[in-house]
């Protein structure tokens, strides 16, 4: 019965296809459909003056003594005790004018640069949890193993365009060097553009020197143009932290592209309001694109929002909620305002790969799309609010992502298409599987290949009622048993590994800020 249901979904077993032979080539997936604007241009107007009164009359504190002494020169009134910054909104505009509307970031393997804004809109996979959970050994702390299989399903996916972040922290790796050992596998195991955590000097340092030399770069190419990223979040509320501040300056100055999020959670570190909400993170947002647009002119961000609401009775983090929805949307009209790119998410918080898990998911991919997002973080394989990646739900999404490219692109709109000719062939009595109109189109037209089940309740019952997360499952280890990493220089490998040994014996990384 098990083999029957596998065959039903697709995982054949037998003959040399591979799972993944019928997804969508790689790609810079653009826009076809127009943003959902909720808000009116006097609305955003608004929020944009009320995020600059914020500036203006209560302040952030940056807490972190190199950005004080920029925010000081730039003429900014710093309050040194409690390192709160009040900042003239004629000065934050200045600086947010300098600030790219779009960039493109070259991975080792140049076929993979990503555009990021222009219309564009890409995927990483889920980052940063602690745990990982499947149906095989349940929920438990992530490993150096683990972290590597979800580098293999990130690179065998067309639809994830970037390894943004860990995609389960290996937490068998000291803390002090597990920002080597991880960017060590992230550069062998895929050729896409990686992700940095600026957790402090050296990690960040480690994560830039590893990235040139992966790409086979001299620092004069490594500082020319963007070759990685990074992502901070603003302790909410009204605060940004030295660790995250140090990294996001230190990739300013050698022109790597910010993404900067405030942790704006609706009800809890922000206003319950959603054009609150909005306000708060958009002073924290521009606070930061404007010290780092100041230190270097020119320097890539992107305008991060993770605005959503919080479970009034638990006080848990809520996801794919229409107050997220909504807020993604006027996210999207406030980067546009400012002509920066966005980032969203996909999130949930669903603890199991169930019924939950896709519908807040498909909920936060739709808040996100219609908000014209340019780079959606955890888009694969995010549960339980970001405490655990699945594997399974790591297929799900993708099914759901390539579903998304696909409908992104111009409908084929011709004198053929309208089909005239085809319809008078078959006429009533007929059908149009067999028609040449049918069949010249056969190849073109999408179907999922790797996952979704479109027989009847009687043909799935025969074939061993397989349900949707038993065939994701069966999907994630036979991509595993197919994987082949991507071809590396073994000069370059050798040099790498050598990096990371030396770094090592030196200590790595401060546990402690």
């Amino acid at each position: 019965m098990a083999r029957r249901g596998a065959r039903k979904a697709g995982l054949q077993t037998d003959g040399p296809r591979k799972l993944l032979d019928g997804q969508l080539a790689w790609r810079n997936p653009r826009y076809f459909d127009k943003a959902t604007e909720p808000l009116s241009a006097d609305q955003i107007e608004a929020i944009h003056e009320a995020s600059l009164d914020v500036l203006e009359q209560i302040g952030i504190r940056f807490l972190n003594e190199t950005a004080l002494d920029y925010l000081q020169k730039a003429g900014c009134d710093i309050d040194r005790s409690d390192m709160n910054v009040k900042i003239d909104r004629h000065w934050v505009m200045e600086m947010i004018a300098h600030a790219p509307s779009s960039f493109t970031v070259t991975p080792r393997n140049p076929d993979r640069q990503i555009i990021i804004g222009d219309g564009y809109f890409h995927f990483g996979q889920v980052s940063s949890p602690p745990n990982i959970l499947d149906s095989e050994t349940g929920r438990r702390m992530g490993t150096r193993a683990d972290f590597c299989n979800f580098l293999h399903l990130s690179q065998a996916f067309n639809c994830i365009h970037a390894i943004a972040g860990y995609p389960v922290e290996p937490m068998d790796i000291h803390a002090s060097v597990r920002h080597l050992y991880a960017t060590l596998d992230m550069l062998v195991y895929s050729d896409k553009v990686i992700h940095g955590y600026s957790l402090g000097k050296e990690r960040i340092e480690d994560v830039m020197e590893m990235t040139r030399i992966a790409a086979g770069l001299s620092h004069a190419e490594f500082d020319a143009r963007p070759h990685m990223f990074t992502n901070i979040n603003s302790s909410s509320p009204l605060k940004h932290d030295y660790p995250m501040l140090d990294g996001a300056m230190r990739l300013a100055k050698r022109n790597q592209p910010v993404v900067i999020t405030p942790f704006t959670m609706s009800g809890a570190m922000a206003p319950v309001t959603i054009v609150g909400a909005v306000v708060q993170q958009n002073a924290e947002a521009l606070a930061a694109i404007a010290l780092l647009q100041f230190i270097n002119k020119g320097t890539p961000v992107v305008y991060g929002a993770f605005t959503s609401n919080v479970d009034m009775k638990s006080g848990a983090p809520a996801f794919g909620t229409p107050e997220y929805i909504r807020a993604m949307q006027i996210s999207g009209q406030m980067a546009r305002f400012y002509d920066v790119p966005l980032r969203t998410s996909n999130a949930n918080a669903a603890n199991v790969p169930d019924g939950q898990s896709v519908w807040e998911s498909a909920f936060s991919l739709q808040g996100a799309l219609s908000g014209h997002s340019n780079l959606i973080y955890h888009a694969a394989g995010w549960l339980e609010g970001g405490l655990s990646a699945s594997p399974e739900k790591f297929v799900m999404d993708c099914e759901m992502l390539q579903q998304v490219i696909y409908t992104q692109q111009p409908l084929e709109f011709s004198p053929d298409a309208l089909a005239v000719e085809a319809i008078k062939e078959v006429g009533p009595d007929g059908h149009f599987f067999g028609c040449n109109h049918t069949q010249n189109r056969y190849k073109t037209a999408y179907y999922s290949p790797f996952l979704s089940d479109w027989s009847n309740y009687e043909s799935w019952q025969e074939a061993g009622e397989v349900w949707t997360h038993e065939r994701a499952f069966t999907a994630y280890k036979r991509i595993l048993e197919e994987h082949q990493p991507p071809a590396i220089d073994p000069a370059i490998k050798e040099e790498l590994e050598a990096f990371v040994a030396r770094r090592v014996e030196e200590g790595g990384a401060p546990t402690d800020f």
